[in-house]
């Protein structure tokens, strides 16, 4: 089988990774996920594909992740999995849009805007 890549984005975090078939490994940066990401909840979401295919275990994950916060990067990596997966078989494609997988979250960070202390905040009004 051949390798499949795919990209998936969050926030401002990117995530870059290679499927191919394997015995379910998931190296993120040349680290096992369990050392990257030592919270459970983050490994859930980035099992969360496989695990709604019913496929855990079958698949090697290569993933370069740069950008953002360890959440956002879960999440980043969630999406190019599950668009690998649709890549590799169309049929993957209404389970995982069903669970919300295949649709790249558009929030981003607001800027900052001159005369205020952060996007939206105001500094305290004085009347006197």
């Amino acid at each position: 089988m051949e390798v499949i890549n795919a990209i998936g984005r969050r926030k401002a975090a990117v995530a870059r990774i290679y499927l191919s078939e394997g015995a379910g490994d998931i190296t993120i940066n040349d680290k096992e996920l369990k050392t990257y990401f030592p919270v459970d909840t983050l490994q859930f979401i980035v099992e969360q594909p496989f695990n709604t295919l019913e496929i855990a275990g079958k698949f090697n994950v290569k993933a370069n992740l740069t950008g953002g916060g360890t959440k956002g990067q879960a999440e980043a990596l969630r999406l190019a999995i599950s668009r690998a997966l649709v890549k590799l078989d169309e049929t993957n494609k209404p389970k995982l849009k069903a669970a919300g997988f295949m649709t790249r979250d558009p929030r981003e960070v607001e800027r900052k805007k001159p005369g205020r202390p952060k996007a939206r905040k105001r500094f305290q009004f004085s009347k006197r």
